[in-house]
């Protein structure tokens, strides 16, 4: 019995230290996952050419790597420049339209460069223009370029319009208005618009908060990119355009956005002499966490799956010894007096065979 106790003890003190060995020691310890790191904006350029004083528009080129296309806004004849991404000017392009408020450009998947006259500051207008032009093959100054001319109008009135977008598997055009209060709206052009008479704009949806000055496309065309005059919006295209993730932008009176170098990068400018172009990463929803399939196995540093996993696999172990080690415990306490017993009638049993009289008869005679 003596045996069968020590060792009961001796499992209760094992399972206790095993017990203190699961506990975690701090919450701090746990590594947690705090997504990637945005780069911060990077200067790609400055446009110092003095016939660039109020860069209105932005718009990467198709078919020349490293060149976007730049407008200056009202005041300006019919033209647009080519910059590299030193800031200096490679070519100027000129067509023969009488321009009122040149405010956006876009270029589509064909190279054909749109002009968006679609300025309104006092919501005057009766129509807008877009007009357009084909990439040059080569870059050089040209000063009669051929051009097509778009009429467009609203379903609900005249509105500022700074913001041109593309869509670029289909052409298809939107115009985003800016509106100083509330805010703007997204219209939508006819899928092939006519040169003869005036198209008629349809309103998709409301626009995202904020002063919208400009906007793109991404590559993907599952994603718009729009400009205010202190951040950048990414949003879902579809049928419900719905904005996912907003970022800040260098401060300034922000003009302008285009596809930057890569997919996921876009370059924001601004108006004014001088004025800087630079990269920012596309804003991107936090990607919610998901569990590991079924399988899988983990691979170094994904800390936040296994410790998620692990961690109830751990508290449900450290709860299975710590019950073991209560139950030894009251197991040794349950057979204590047992053994008391034992020990007293063994010291009778020798009393009697050596014909004294034992302690525990006296107490009983005693008693």
């Amino acid at each position: 019995m003596r045996q069968l106790r020590t060792a009961f003890a001796l499992l209760a003190a094992t399972l206790c230290t095993l017990a203190g060995v699961a506990l975690p020691t701090s919450t701090a310890s746990a590594s947690s996952d705090a997504g990637p790191t945005t780069p911060a904006p990077k200067k790609l350029f400055t446009i110092r050419d003095s016939r660039i004083e109020e860069s209105s528009g932005l718009a990467k080129s198709v078919k020349h790597p490293g060149i976007y296309w730049t407008v200056n806004d009202s005041g300006d004849t019919g033209r647009v420049f080519a910059v590299d991404t030193a800031g200096k000017v490679k070519a100027v392009l000129r067509f023969g339209a009488k321009v009122v408020d040149v405010e956006a450009l876009g270029v589509d998947r064909d190279g054909t460069i749109y002009i968006a006259d679609i300025g309104d500051n006092k919501a005057s207008r009766d129509q807008i223009e877009i007009y357009t032009i084909p990439e040059p093959e080569t870059l050089e100054d040209e000063s009669n370029v051929k051009y097509h001319r778009y009429d467009f109008k609203y379903p609900d009135g005249s509105h500022d319009a700074e913001t041109l977008l593309i869509e670029p598997g289909t052409s298809q055009l939107y115009i985003v208005t800016k509106a100083l209060k509330g805010t703007g709206a997204i219209y939508a052009a006819p899928p092939a618009p006519s040169r003869e008479g005036t198209n008629d704009l349809t309103k998709l949806a409301a626009a995202p908060s904020g002063v919208i000055t400009d906007g793109t496309f991404m590559p993907d065309g599952q994603r718009v990119v729009l400009r205010t005059y202190a951040d950048v919006t990414t949003v879902a295209w579809g049928e419900t355009p719905n904005a996912i993730a907003r970022g800040t932008a260098p401060l300034g009176q922000g003009e302008t956005v285009a596809v930057g170098p890569t997919d996921e990068t876009v370059l924001v400018g601004s108006e004014g002499p001088n004025s800087a172009v630079y990269q920012v990463q596309v804003p991107a929803k936090a990607a919610a966490s998901k569990p590991p399939a079924a399988g899988t196995t983990p691979k170094p540093g994904s800390a936040t799956e296994s410790n998620s996993s692990s961690s109830g696999k751990s508290n449900n172990f450290r709860w299975i010894i710590v019950g073991a080690a209560l139950f030894a415990l009251i197991i040794t306490v349950v057979t204590f007096p047992p053994g008391r017993r034992e020990r007293q009638d063994r010291q009778a049993e020798n009393a009697r065979l050596t014909g004294q009289t034992s302690s525990t008869s006296r107490r009983r005679q005693h008693s």
